[in-house]
């Protein structure tokens, strides 16, 4: 899909903006792993996924990741321009969940059209809203739910993205998306398979019974 298929509400925008979007507009792509926006430090610009996953993250000072959110096709990021909005500090980090391609909008480019356009400007606040519940929801799973409730959750949300239940998944990657260690996952996914909820095999889960897996999240 082009830019201007995948931007929300783009014929309600003022022509000029519209304009300047698609001529500013970068595509790229990124491979697996590959980091795209780098925290405070970078002031990376609007990113809108065409195709692929990218996961935004934050890093403790002990080097633990845990996932914040993860933008799909159509999804905006605007974290990753949080430096337009001075008195917003988050040290997010975002990277490619698997080989994805995304429209970038320089930071400053997109500044002065959302000052300009009040579309956009509404637009802004409207994503900036959706991702900061999107960020309290999990801070309340974090301070609430035990970690086999989340780890539950999170099997069931990897099962939904993938529409399959075999998943491609080592233990030291859900242990970074839930931001725990890597033993705390294999012990729990160890119970998991005893109790008849998943099977196991080396970099794979099978989901055996995702019913009970959904009861033991909603718990």
């Amino acid at each position: 899909m082009s830019f201007d298929q995948l931007f929300p509400h783009w014929t309600t925008l003022q022509p000029r903006t519209r304009q300047v979007l698609l001529e500013k507009a970068q595509l790229r792509q990124a491979e697996k792993g590959l980091m795209i926006h780098g925290g405070q430090r970078d002031c990376t610009g609007l990113l809108l996924v065409k195709r692929g996953q990218l996961r935004a993250f934050m890093l403790s000072q002990e080097g633990r990741e845990v996932t914040l959110y993860r933008l799909l096709e159509r999804d905006i990021c605007l974290f990753s321009a949080s430096c337009m909005i001075h008195s917003l500090q988050i040290n997010l980090l975002v990277e490619a969940a698997e080989d994805s391609e995304y429209y970038l909008i320089p930071t400053p480019v997109y500044q002065e059209l959302a000052e300009a356009d009040p579309v956009l400007n509404r637009l802004s606040t409207e994503i900036m809203g959706d991702r900061f519940s999107e960020v309290m929801w999990l801070m309340e799973q974090i301070l609430w739910n035990s970690m086999d409730r989340r780890l539950a959750d999170l099997l069931l949300e990897e099962r939904a993205l993938g529409g399959q239940d075999d998943l491609s998944l080592t233990h030291e990657a859900l242990a970074r998306h839930l931001g725990t260690h890597r033993e705390v996952v294999t012990r729990l996914l160890q119970y998991f398979q005893k109790e008849g909820l998943v099977s196991l095999s080396r970099g794979r889960i099978h989901i055996v019974a995702p019913e009970a897996l959904e009861a033991l999240a909603r718990e």
